[in-house]
């Protein structure tokens, strides 16, 4: 047994071997893997194990695809057949929601080079006789779609990274993992100690205890699931060929053959937790009592579409757990407060994702990035506020509504609220509607009464217009934004101006009072995060950056030692904030102040401590809006306090409060990005225009990386482009995010953010294209169909900044 390690991995399942296999892949051969019982032990032996290519996020889409592509060539390179079965996947449309899902997935899917792509009832007939397609609006066809052997792709992993040094060790449970003084870890067994810089937690149904061990809490909670394989069908019995697999999603179940019979297995709106106070340490291969009574409804539901399924008996049920995170995504990447510690836990399509994943795990833990923007998938979007009553709701939610579809802008209600603001009250009485960041209930728009829900659709819904006379009201008038969720930051001390210089891209203002742009650069040279730092005083500075990056950009903060004496804290939960913006924002101050905010005395990217309605605050005289605007931060104890004053003293000017569906309309008319939609790690400066912001003159976090990407050709770059408006009348819809862009045929990017431009009557989008400029005419496919768009040369809101400087 090695007593040194560069990697420990544990648990034996189908992720643990993958990663384990990838680590080998990627030049590391010291590396084990620990596994309690025999691998595939936990979930991974008696797993459905689909496998399908396509995901509403592209870079799932993606590493799916990875997935599906690697087994072929695990076989070959290890001899151990994976046992897979690639008759294709059928998926189908009942109802209009689901076929500009379907038809937006075929557009992202030729845009990617992805084999997917819609057929006619009759073509899907050959393929499937026994299924009756009345009723079904559309057809889509994936060749590649199918199933594999649980064990044998466990095993061909594990052969994989057997011959490329790695060293498994079965029947070895982890009894401790003591991080170190040196940063290194001690994974502690009853066969011996292994000392490690990586602990690599693919624990499986475990994962909640092994994380416990280093002092981790993970949002996880199993349940049971079912399925059941009939007997044996004549029709098939007969056929030469192997039948496609059935994704009938608005009929929440899925289907495919196992044998000369069918597999049906559904997620039931009666679902079970399982071991909600831990898993059972002696539990293995065991499975729970048969309870199709739960999923009968689902059962009649496949029978109607699959009559042979109702004909033949049923050979047997599986009933096993799975443990799901809260949004039924996996908790991905180091944990920020655990150096060395990596997580890689509640997987739930393992065998779409486990090869992706493996790659990707090892991609970070070797070159300390990966290559594909995983945000969606990284374990910092949650924080210590998604505790237990918060996970147990959500995973319910997500099993119940496995196959439901996730619309853009869409917000769902189970577990909330969790974190609320000394306001959120108020905003409620006065018809808020909620959306969830970092935990944090926010306002999204203002209906006419308190208890009004979103609608969701991939169409405009129920608070376009609402949100449409916000937009409006502070363009004309003025508008009052709560930003108490964006991230806050303080740094004070004799240091803290090198060290901001050390983590950020751009040059910190040296004079008191001023504010800068100042990129954070990932370790491959991308944009990891964009802030707005502030001089408060000679030895303090004051940081706003994303609210639901703040622990993803923790990892960031950390990797630059602070100077002795110097502080950093956040103080996102301390303080709240507001934008007050629109033309008349500066009359509607200055009734609450007897500071002066006229341009010369408080010009724009500057800020003051002044008194407002008898409140200390902070103000910054920015506004993400691209308007005239300041924005103002204070004790959350005052935030009630200062909301009443401001909006008393807007009602004068008839503004009022705005939320932030308004603000995203309001910063594409002015052409702003957005950290995680326009910006992320895989984008360059120079890509995504900030490139003036880069100072390679000093030294900062990751600076030769970016020093190399700025010298090379930006491979896309950002544009802006308004769809034509007669396309979007006769589809009701604007862009949200993620639709491809084409010319003459062929695929030339995507859109990032998208939506409508309320105050320019124009609906706009912000996207990456290649070979392409201002004036050019592309189509965007939304809903997946084309929608003429004419790429624009400059914002259509005060390109100039007249307002914004005014």
């Amino acid at each position: 047994m090695r007593t040194h390690a560069q990697a420990v991995v544990i648990g034996g399942g189908v992720i643990g071997c993958s990663i384990l296999y990838h680590l080998t892949r990627a030049g590391w051969r010291d590396v084990v893997l620990i596994e309690r019982d025999e691998l595939t032990s936990g979930s991974t032996w008696h797993a459905a194990a689909n496998i399908h290519g396509l995901h509403d996020n592209t870079n799932i889409s993606r590493i799916q695809h990875y997935t599906m592509q690697l087994y072929k060539d695990l076989e070959a390179e290890t001899g151990q057949s994976c046992g897979i079965f690639q008759p294709g996947s059928l998926y189908l449309a009942q109802t209009e929601a689901r076929e500009h899902q379907l038809r937006l997935q075929a557009a992202k899917a030729k845009l990617y080079g992805m084999n997917y792509h819609e057929i006619t009832r009759d073509e899907a007939e050959r393929l499937h006789p026994l299924v009756d397609f009345d009723g079904i609006r559309c057809i889509m066809y994936e060749p590649d779609g199918g199933n594999v052997d649980p064990s044998g792709v466990t095993n061909a992993y594990a052969l994989g990274a057997r011959a490329g040094g790695a060293e498994i060790m079965r029947f070895t449970p982890v009894t401790a993992t003591a991080a170190q003084p040196d940063g290194t870890w001690i994974v502690r067994t009853e066969k011996g100690d292994i000392r490690t810089p990586w602990v690599i937690n693919a624990a499986g149904l475990w994962a909640r205890e092994v994380a416990a061990m280093a002092g981790i809490t993970l949002p996880l909670q199993p349940t049971e699931h079912q399925y059941f394989v009939t007997e044996t069908i004549p029709q098939i019995a007969a056929m030469t060929r192997r039948l496609p697999s059935v994704a009938d999603r608005d009929g929440e179940y899925y289907l495919r053959q196992e044998g000369q019979g069918l597999l049906v297995g559904a997620y039931e709106r009666d679902m079970r937790f399982w071991a909600e106070d831990g898993t059972p340490p002696d539990f293995g291969h065991e499975l729970f009592a048969d309870d199709l009574d739960r999923i009968e409804e689902n059962m009649l539901r496949a029978i109607d579409r699959v009559p042979a399924v109702g004909q033949a008996g049923i050979k047997r049920v599986i009933n096993g757990p799975m443990i799901w995170s809260p949004d039924a995504n996996v908790l991905f990447g180091p944990v920020p407060e655990r150096p060395g510690y990596f997580a890689c836990c509640g997987i739930i399509p393992g065998f779409s994702q486990s090869g992706g994943m493996g790659k990707l795990a090892a991609e970070w833990i070797t070159t300390g990035e990966t290559g594909l923007d995983m945000f969606a998938w990284d374990v910092a979007r949650f924080g210590a506020w998604a505790g237990k009553d918060f996970t147990r709701a959500r995973v319910a939610d997500q099993y119940a509504h496995r196959f439901a579809i996730h619309f853009p802008n869409e917000e769902r209600s189970a577990g909330r609220p969790v974190r609320t603001r000394p306001a959120y009250e108020m905003q409620r009485e006065m018809g808020a509607v909620f959306g969830l960041n970092y935990g944090w209930e926010h306002p999204l728009w203002f209906a006419d009464a308190p208890g009004v829900e979103d609608t969701n659709g991939f169409t405009r819904q129920n608070w376009w217009e609402p949100v449409g006379a916000e937009a409006r009201m502070l363009r004309e008038r003025a508008g009052i934004i709560d930003i108490s969720n964006f991230a806050k930051y303080r740094v004070a001390g004799q240091g803290a101006e090198d060290w901001l210089n050390a983590v950020f891209a751009n040059r910190m203002p040296r004079v008191v009072g001023r504010s800068c742009l100042a990129p954070l650069i990932g370790k491959r040279g991308g944009i990891a995060g964009d802030f707005t730092v502030t001089r408060l005083a000679e030895d303090e500075f004051w940081i706003i950056g994303s609210g639901m990056a703040e622990r993803y950009h923790s990892r960031f903060f950390g990797m630059v030692p602070l100077p002795e004496g110097t502080v950093f804290e956040s103080r996102t939960e301390a303080i709240c904030g507001f934008n007050v913006a629109g033309p008349r924002s500066r009359e509607i101050l200055a009734r609450l102040t007897n500071a002066s905010l006229e341009t010369a005395d408080f010009p724009f990217m500057r800020s003051q401590r002044i008194e407002l309605a008898g409140v200390d605050c902070l103000a910054l005289r920015v506004s993400f809006t691209g308007d005239l605007g300041w924005e103002l931060h204070c004790a959350a104890k005052d935030q009630t306090r200062l909301y009443s004053a401001l909006l008393e003293a807007a009602r004068a000017y008839d503004a009022g409060p705005v939320g932030s569906r308004a603000l995203m309309s309001l910063r594409l008319e002015k052409g702003y990005g957005s950290w995680a939609r326009e910006y992320s790690p895989e984008y360059w400066p120079q890509e995504v225009g900030l490139d003036r912001l880069v100072k390679l003159d000093k030294e900062f976090l990751h600076r030769s990386a970016v020093a190399d990407v700025m010298t090379r050709e930006a491979r896309e770059h950002l544009v802006m482009l308004a769809l034509d408006e007669g396309d979007v009348a006769a589809s009701g819809a604007d862009a949200t995010g993620g639709e491809p862009i084409f010319r003459d045929g062929q695929g030339i990017g995507r859109v990032t953010s998208g939506g409508y431009g309320y105050h320019v009557g124009t609906s706009l989008a912000l996207g990456f294209v290649k070979d392409a400029g201002p004036g050019d005419t592309v189509e965007v496919m939304v809903l997946g169909r084309p929608h003429r768009a004419r790429i624009l040369d400059e914002p259509p809101f005060d390109p100039d900044g007249t307002r914004l400087r005014g």
